[in-house]
């Protein structure tokens, strides 16, 4: 055997071991936890045959504690490139069945240089979490990996998409990451993220409480708000991190794929003429406007558990994508409060940053009152939906189905946000507030003095009524641009879409504004 023989023999031996990552016993206790491994992960990941790693023979350096007898090639982490429906992306996956996958100096620094290469290439790059943490026999240098891996994360923001996948454990100073990154998916069961874990919340509050209850997915999908996906298996998992890139660009220098649309855009829906309800206090789905208006009906809905009084995802129009913000009158009379305002201002800012359009489909009665809102701070939240909206420059369609009162009117995409193109449905109510509590600050002294207060109130909010409870009000000084019929609102939007291909706006310079947070 010749010596190029020999060297190519190794080559393809320390590849192999390379690929068993800690070794048969642990990829089967992997299993048997019913996880799947990194490269695993990776596979049903990328579109086939199309990955290509980096660092396969990258070694730690660590020589405390016996570090120096658990080697394994590649050190915990996968990481490369490859194609998603033909399109570049940059991943890394932690392997658990490497010293837990804990993070140590060099396993930061092949997640940096992977970070680093979707930067200069204009990729998004896709991290899946699967993590014991910080490899504490490194001390110092595991938490300046997190630092250097975190400060990659800001520089990356808003740049080019970043999407975490919470395989596993995610704890204590890993969590930072996938907050940074503009996506969060989370398995049920398998997963979790939290600060600190239940032992030591244990010792410092006294509280008693498991991992699940901390940090899993249902608590993150539902309570927090900080993951904005969940899957039951892992193959539904990274099915769904396909088909999010699929609404999304390769970059911020970038518009999304275009599809090609095979649903009429000028399908009309005549039962969208009737969804309004004769009483104003009467509740109707909205999830129904949004399928019948958009292509196919298909819609990628965005922490879909989490403020459930507001709708955020995308979908597409003629095959374009967009966001989709909408108030939803079946949870809480469709209001807006901290929650809903938060999810709502960063789906906004998300789309702004990468060149997506957005539609806002409005029926907000306005902002949910009461202690518990001010003392969170709900007008600091509502601001940064505010903020969201005015900064945004990409084109903005809004349609107003029924209710927009007072401050909720402004945030949710009016005219003097700078809203491109803004409709209304006949059955619109634009005004500072609903009749009965607008006649009863206008006609208070007046009804005290009537001979029939009851009476005459009624008679006044029918007035108001008749004044406010249309759109002709707000059209006759052109903050609506037309009242549309709603069984034509597809096409509409669609039409809007088009005209606003070319638009071109940019903010003043600046250094960043300070959006209140």
């Amino acid at each position: 055997m010749s010596v190029q023989t020999e060297k190519i023999k190794e080559l393809v031996e320390l590849r192999a071991k390379a690929r068993m990552g800690g070794g048969e016993k642990a990829i089967e206790k992997q299993h048997a936890k019913g996880k799947y491994t990194a490269r695993e992960r990776i596979d049903m990941l990328l579109d086939e045959g199309s990955f290509e790693e980096m660092d396969m023979f990258k070694l730690h350096r660590c020589t405390n504690f016996g570090m120096e007898k658990k080697q394994y090639l590649g050190d915990g982490v996968v990481t490369g490139s490859g194609t998603i429906d033909g399109r570049l992306v940059y991943v890394f996956a932690q392997d658990f069945t490497v010293n837990g996958g804990s993070l140590s100096e060099t396993m930061a620094e092949k997640i940096c240089k992977v970070m680093d290469q979707a930067m200069k290439m204009g990729a998004p790059c896709i991290g899946l979490n699967d993590s014991g943490g910080a490899r504490i026999q490194e001390g110092i240098n595991a938490l300046g990996g997190f630092a250097e891996i975190f400060q990659r994360n800001i520089m990356a923001s808003g740049v080019i998409p970043q999407i975490s996948g919470i395989f596993g454990p995610c704890a204590g100073g890993a969590v930072y990451s996938p907050a940074l990154t503009d996506f969060t998916l989370m398995m049920e069961g398998t997963s979790y993220m939290f600060l600190t874990g239940p032992k030591v919340v244990k010792t410092v509050t006294g509280e008693d409480v498991s991992q699940e209850d901390l940090g899993g997915a249902s608590v993150h999908a539902t309570k927090s708000g900080v993951t904005h996906f969940t899957a039951q298996t892992e193959e539904e998992g990274l099915a769904l991190i396909r088909t999010l890139l699929s609404y999304i660009p390769q970059n911020n220098m970038e518009e999304a794929p275009h599809v090609e649309c095979t649903d009429p855009i000028n399908r009309v829906e005549d039962f969208l003429n009737e969804i309004i309800p004769d009483n104003p206090n009467k509740a109707y789905d909205m999830y129904e406007v949004i399928g019948a208006i958009v292509d196919n009906g298909e819609f990628l809905e965005v922490q879909k558990d989490y403020a459930c009084n507001i709708i955020i995802g995308f979908a597409r129009f003629n095959g374009q994508s967009v966001g989709i913000v909408a108030n939803q009158p079946k949870c809480y009379a469709g209001v807006l409060d901290c929650n809903a305002s938060r999810k709502g201002a960063r789906f906004v800012r998300f789309c702004d940053a990468f060149n997506i359009p957005l539609v806002t489909l409005v029926d907000v009665p306005g902002f949910l009152p009461g202690t518990g809102q001010e003392y969170n701070a709900v007008i600091l939240h509502g601001a940064k939906l505010l903020y969201a909206y005015g900064e945004a420059t990409v084109p903005k369609v809004t349609v107003t189905l029924r209710k927009s009162y007072g401050g909720s009117h402004i945030v949710m995409s009016c005219k003097q946000l700078r809203g491109d193109l803004n409709y209304a449905w006949p059955s619109a109510e634009i005004a500072v507030m609903g009749a009965e509590g607008a006649v009863a600050v206008l006609y208070a002294k007046e009804a005290k003095e009537a001979a029939d207060p009851k009476a005459f109130l009624a008679e006044k909010e029918a007035e108001y009524n008749k004044l406010f409870t249309n759109p002709y009000q707000a059209a006759k000084y052109g903050y609506i641009d037309d009242v549309i019929e709603p069984r034509n609102t597809r096409f509409r939007i669609i039409r809007a879409l088009a005209q606003l291909k070319t638009k071109s706006m940019a903010n003043p310079a600046k250094k960043h504004g300070n959006i209140p947070l």
